[in-house]
């Protein structure tokens, strides 16, 4: 069942798992997940916790002790989340000392509420390095405007970050740009670049869905031959910017200090819509040096029947520049989209922690009352 993932493996995309939980960490999921299906990482966001939070009784020992402390709800959520990925980190530190650095990678991601928020997204980034006190950490902050100095600060204090809900092409340049400044500040303050690592996540299904959304409205043969492409042409011609910048003399120099690259992480892989091929967004979006994240679905599916066939990224940049240009044409307005898909994203990140907040309150509550 391994060979396929093997074979992904084998052409330099790291294999991801976009979920964690308790359950899956006490039942000893993750580590046969990296024992056989070549899993080197892990990525959390708040949706996830949500989801691993309103299931079984997994977390209940914890939640009481936490309410017979009278701990808050947001101390008991930071409790929680960061017990879950220092667990997480340990399992994987294998996979990390193996690989120098490379993988071996536990996400979680700051408060979604502070997305707006410069200086409280570093205060955020830095307990939680501070928390969990694992190298084999990442510090998920988004790329919304106010946070791309957040990126550089958190990086320039010898903090790995995963730049997580990356849309544009042009909000991608400014991320690598944030991503050069942390390290020189890094260098600056004495810090081994080396130790320093970084992935840049690029949403690839939630660009299909909002582009496809829009064709259908436009209703011509023409907007309809345009479906469920753009996903893809997007994260391509990103990888295209990423040969172009880690390319630079900018690059060089840091590169030449012991710098590892920030490398591209396709985010948002699982198919929404039923009538594309469940492992579209893994079998063309493979080049060496990249992180594919995958839901549990899409990885066996991915094992099942992948259809892994080398590099197949690198030789289709003409057509995805083609493609982006038809939309145009079309009268699919790009920025907008990528602004929609930001807002949204950090929106259904904040609800997600409200609702984690919500559910562990409810928790509290119920345990405090039964004591």
């Amino acid at each position: 069942m391994s060979d396929i993932l093997k074979r992904l493996s084998d052409e330099g995309v790291s294999i991801w798992l976009d979920d964690i939980s308790r359950e899956r960490l006490r039942t000893g999921d993750l580590a046969e997940l990296v024992k056989d299906s070549h899993v080197v990482g892990v990525t959390s966001n708040p949706t996830i916790f949500a989801k691993a939070l309103s299931k079984g009784n997994a977390y209940d020992d914890q939640v009481r002790d936490l309410a017979l402390l009278g701990v808050d709800v947001e101390e008991a959520s930071r409790a929680i989340t960061t017990f879950d990925i220092r667990w997480g980190c340990d399992v994987l530190r294998p996979v990390y000392d193996r690989t120098d650095g490379v993988d071996g990678r536990v996400s979680i991601e700051v408060d979604p509420r502070l997305a707006k928020e410069t200086a409280k997204t570093v205060a955020e980034a830095r307990m939680l390095w501070w928390l969990v006190d694992r190298p084999n950490l990442f510090i998920k902050i988004p790329a919304t405007e106010e946070c791309l100095p957040a990126i550089t600060e958190t990086l320039a204090q010898g903090i790995s970050v995963n730049v997580t809900l990356i849309f544009s092409l042009e909000r991608y340049g400014a991320v690598i740009d944030a991503f050069f400044a942390g390290l020189e500040r890094a260098r600056e303050n004495g810090h081994d670049l080396s130790k320093i690592a970084s992935v840049a996540s690029f949403f690839v299904s939630r660009v299909d869905t909002e582009i496809d959304k829009r064709l259908d409205k436009l209703g011509s043969d023409g907007a309809k031959g345009l479906r469920s492409k753009a996903g893809l042409a997007n994260a391509r011609l990103a990888y295209a910017l990423y040969e172009e910048r880690f390319g630079t003399g900018r690059w060089k120099a840091l590169k030449d200090a012991g710098a590892r690259p920030q490398r591209p992480l396709w985010a948002s892989t699982g198919v929404k819509d039923p009538d594309l091929n469940d492992t579209l967004y893994v079998d063309e979006l493979v080049a060496p040096g990249t992180v594919n994240t995958m839901p549990e679905a899409t990885l066996v599916a991915e094992a099942d029947h992948g259809q892994v066939r080398g590099d197949t990224v690198r030789g289709a940049y003409d057509d995805a520049r083609a493609h982006m240009a038809a939309l145009k044409d079309a009268g699919v307005d790009y920025d907008d989209v990528v602004r929609v898909l930001e807002d949204e994203g950090v929106a259904k990140f904040a609800d997600s922690w409200k609702g984690m907040l919500d559910s562990i309150t409810g928790e509290l509550e119920s345990k405090r009352a039964g004591a």
